[in-house]
């Protein structure tokens, strides 16, 4: 399966993320390991990013793309994926399709973990990390209306929407029974 998860910071994907790709036997790519592999291997595109990151700069979405691009054309990605973290806007959701087009592959689904901003707010003030302050959480729930969630009409067709809300196991239940039934139309 190739599978793309989107959510609000704080929606739990990463966990979700874990579970489903043993499940599913798939490989978890997230684009934060992605670039903390390329850095700690000081790749060419690692040192490009570290060179970003520490002018306090955003990586641009080129860099983050042709990271995708590479790791996507490893061998344990031919048959499938999930992509925690990418793509984040719209204009990389284009450059996911042409990769996957190259070889004649498409997306099997969006997985959009749903959950209420004031649970997302509550759940990420309980971590206790100095930067889980209330407004700067709230500040990333606007970037994420803002720029990831353009994704879910841009994706429509393909998305599965998932009550987020639970204990982690109920929640993976619910996403890998959508995810059969989508096996099972196909």
């Amino acid at each position: 399966m190739r599978l793309v998860l989107v959510g609000p910071p704080g929606a739990g994907k990463g966990t979700q993320a874990e579970v489903l790709s043993r499940k599913l036997g798939v490989p978890h790519i997230s684009t934060g390991d992605l670039f903390r592999s390329h850095i700690s291997n000081q790749t060419e595109l690692g040192l490009e990013v570290q060179s970003i990151l520490d002018e306090g700069a955003l990586v641009p979405d080129s860099i983050t793309n042709e990271m995708v691009r590479k790791r996507l054309a490893e061998s344990d990605a031919v048959d499938g994926f999930l992509l925690d973290g990418f793509p984040r806007n719209v204009a990389q959701a284009d450059k996911l399709g042409e990769f996957l087009a190259v070889d004649g592959h498409d997306l099997d689904a969006v997985l959009e973990f749903r959950v209420d901003e004031d649970v997302v707010v509550e759940r990420l003030l309980a971590r206790g990390r100095t930067d889980d302050k209330e407004e700067v959480i709230r500040h990333r729930q606007q970037v994420y209306r803002n720029e990831t969630a353009p994704l879910l009409s841009y994706y429509s067709e393909k998305v599965i929407s998932i009550d987020a809300v639970g204990e982690i196991d109920e929640i993976s239940e619910r996403a890998l029974a959508a995810l059969n039934s989508l096996r099972d139309e196909k």
